[in-house]
């Protein structure tokens, strides 16, 4: 490791010299306080930023290990030093002057979820703690500004340092509030399957969000109050005990008129699978772990997936057991989504009407008149959704805004009435009693078979130099693949769509080698990474900063999106 003073004199030495010159930076120096590390130069001013990290020894950080002693509390501490560090680092960034990016400096900014980001990484034994971000190296056009890249390491980035990753430089209660917090939330969505329930909502709780492009809570939003037939009690782990509604295993619908809260409600069910900061509102808003959203996705490519407990008997004769499309339409779509859902190991499904295809979702008794059974192919989710949680364990929660039919399927009826829920379920059932679904001829339940094994692709393996791009929230590029990703809503993060380029990299080139199952393939991955991290994903010592591990729903979700995967 060489010393701090050996960087200030290689800096003063290329000082006004060609811009490659600065490569000569990269290695590792020991200031005062913590090390820093240049992983990566930028090739000029204008290029991407250069890959720094600082790592503060545990012993010299001094975070009492209470704060990190649990993957939720660890993780909850890595984000609040992130924010922090964000915070501070704001006012410095481009204060250093010259061409392009210099004097940039940035790391993650993160949302309204608690994710697990590369850009801060506590060491859960010994507490050491690396904060990776990305700085400009200054260059007056494509010469060397010496002295302004001295002012970042040497004035701006220790005072950055010093101010957020010491235990004795923050609130020492916020830290402890965070973690409790964490773990409050993590113990409540356990307790969820020891309770029978898919999903939980703390009594005051703020579902509506400020904006359609701000995650943030709306301000004089009405609270939420569950009602008083479905409020349970949870005890936490760090004292007190919390009431609100709790949504039983089984099917539960949501309905009531436009604009009173229906999809907002389900929006924060969606994001129930994350934890959420404090004063988001919706902190104490936790779901199943494994809950998906369920949609139609008009033109997605699908590849030898099981779709024929909802499809049958095409015209065409295409095999639905093993259905391949490049352009699936409305139905087809759903159905493979909701198949490839269960082969992800869902237990709740998440549905809205609204982004639904309707001949998928119901045919009511005139269409079956009209358009007899043989000839139809779709067995509608109507009749399949009583038998997917009698046979799977499969819960459903489902928004309806204009289909009465699912009244005769609910077990419980929620009516949203201006952001306000009602327990409806004796209503809405005495209700149907007046409008008997007709006789329903659907085919024998079948369990999809989910087990489908992808071909090693030689080429791809053998590749040296992959380009990947991401495309905000929208997907990911692989060489000349894209992947659509829009549609898998519980991408929360643009990190968790970045960290999903070297997850489908090494899954493509050495797991996915046509011997082992997709399931086992995703298994692997998440073992290796919760063994050795990102260090075993990324095959080398180096992390980038700026991504973030998905959950295993979404990886799959990725896989089967990739067209160019052969099965």
């Amino acid at each position: 490791m060489n010393r701090e003073q050996e960087l200030r004199d290689m800096i003063r030495r290329i000082d006004h010299k060609g811009y490659p010159n600065y490569k000569q930076l990269k290695g590792g120096y020991q200031f005062p306080t913590y090390e820093l590390r240049i992983h990566h130069v930028q090739g000029d001013p204008f290029a991407a930023p250069s890959s720094v990290s600082v790592k503060v020894a545990g012993a010299k950080a001094g975070f009492p290990a209470d704060l990190y002693d649990t993957e939720e509390k660890r993780i909850a501490l890595q984000d609040e030093l992130l924010r922090t560090f964000a915070r501070v680092l704001k006012p410095y960034s481009f204060q250093a002057k010259g061409s392009g990016k210099s004097g940039l400096m940035s790391v993650s900014q993160p949302g309204q979820e608690i994710l697990a980001r590369t850009g801060c990484e506590i060491d859960s034994q010994r507490g050491d703690v690396i904060l990776r971000m990305e700085i400009g190296f200054p260059a007056n056009g494509r010469t060397i500004n010496g002295r302004e890249l001295e002012k970042i390491l040497f004035t701006f980035l220790p005072q950055c340092v010093q101010k957020s990753l010491f235990y004795k430089s923050l609130d020492a209660v916020r830290l402890q509030k965070t973690a409790c917090l964490a773990e409050d939330q993590t113990f409540l969505r356990q307790q969820l399957q020891e309770r029978g329930l898919v999903a939980f909502v703390a009594n005051g709780a703020v579902l509506p969000r400020e904006s359609g492009v701000s995650n943030r809570p709306m301000k004089d939003a009405v609270v939420f109050q569950s009602p008083k037939t479905m409020e349970v009690e949870m005890a936490l782990p760090n004292g007190g005990s919390i009431r609100g509604m709790g949504i039983p295993k089984g099917v539960t619908l949501i309905v009531g008129g436009g604009y009173h809260g229906k999809s907002t409600l389900l929006k924060a069910l969606e994001l129930g699978v994350y934890n959420h900061i404090a004063g988001d509102g919706r902190e104490y808003v936790v779901t199943d772990a494994t809950a998906m959203k369920i949609r139609a996705e008009d033109g997605r490519g699908v590849k030898k997936t099981d779709i024929s407990l909802f499809i049958t008997n095409l015209p065409n004769g295409r095999d639905t057991k093993q259905f391949v499309t490049e352009d699936a339409s409305g139905s087809t779509s759903q159905a493979a989504n909701m198949a490839e859902a269960m082969e992800a190991g869902c237990q709740t499904f998440l549905i809205d009407e609204d982004t639904s295809a309707t001949n998928f979702m119901i045919r009511d008794e005139l269409m079956q008149r009209v358009v007899s059974s043989d000839v139809e192919p779709i067995t509608p989710f109507t009749m399949r959704v009583r038998e997917l949680y009698e046979k799977e364990g499969i819960s459903t929660i489902l928004v309806a805004g204009s289909s009465g039919s699912y009244f005769h399927k609910a077990d419980v009826v929620l009516q949203m009435n201006r952001y306000m829920p009602q327990d409806i379920t004796d209503k809405a059932k005495e209700a149907a009693k007046e409008f008997p679904l007709p006789l329903e001829d659907a085919a024998p339940y079948q369990s999809p078979n989910d087990r489908r094994i992808y071909a090693r692709d030689s080429k791809f393996a053998a590749e040296q130099r992959i380009k990947s791009k991401v495309m905000g929230r929208d997907g990911i590029m692989i060489n000349r693949d894209t992947i659509d990703l829009r549609y898998v809503e519980q991408l929360c993060d643009t990190e968790q769509l970045a960290g999903l380029v070297p997850l489908m990299k090494f899954l493509r080139a050495l797991v996915l080698d046509g011997k082992k199952d997709l399931i086992q393939c995703v298994d692997e991955v998440a073992a290796l990474y919760d063994k050795q991290g990102w260090q075993g994903i990324c095959g080398g010592s180096y992390v980038p900063s700026g991504i973030s591990m998905p959950r295993k729903q979404e990886i799959f979700a990725c896989i089967n999106r990739w067209r160019s995967l052969r099965i």
